[in-house]
């Protein structure tokens, strides 16, 4: 896998529209994302002192979370939206491989902060609700 630049690793929100039009949520600086996965232990007496897992088993999800300047983008307002109503939406993570993640996710956390002298900013948490298909 070659090297890739974190500005390419791009958040989008879908619009709602059938076929989902996906919009880059341009103001973040910074994204992060990680896959979660339970794991469920069978260890047992059998097992020779070595704990034994069951493969396929446990709940696996995928947190996103990012940070940036809020600008007033229709995606920002989107999320703003989403964190207030509390609703699942379709969300798409991209790379400059082109490799995207896409699924449904619901606002967990928007916080907005400013300085008196600064740029307004904003941090978003985003949780997953059912599979996250990778292509």
């Amino acid at each position: 896998m070659a090297v890739e630049r974190g500005s390419a690793f791009l958040l989008k929100v879908g619009n709602g529209a059938v076929p989902i039009v996906y919009q880059t949520v341009a103001g973040l600086r910074t994204t992060q994302l990680s896959v979660n996965g339970e794991m469920v232990a069978t260890t047992s007496k059998d097992s020779g002192g070595w704990r034994d897992l069951l493969s396929g088993a446990g709940v696996r999800s995928v947190s996103v979370s990012g940070a940036g300047v809020f600008t007033g983008s229709a995606a920002e307002v989107r999320i703003k939206s989403n964190a207030l109503s509390g609703v699942l939406d379709d969300y798409r993570l991209s790379f400059e491989s082109g490799e995207t993640m896409t699924g449904k996710f619901l606002v967990t956390r928007l916080d907005y902060a400013g300085e008196f002298n600064g740029e307004r900013s904003y941090t978003v948490s985003l949780e997953s609700s059912g599979p996250v298909v990778s292509a």
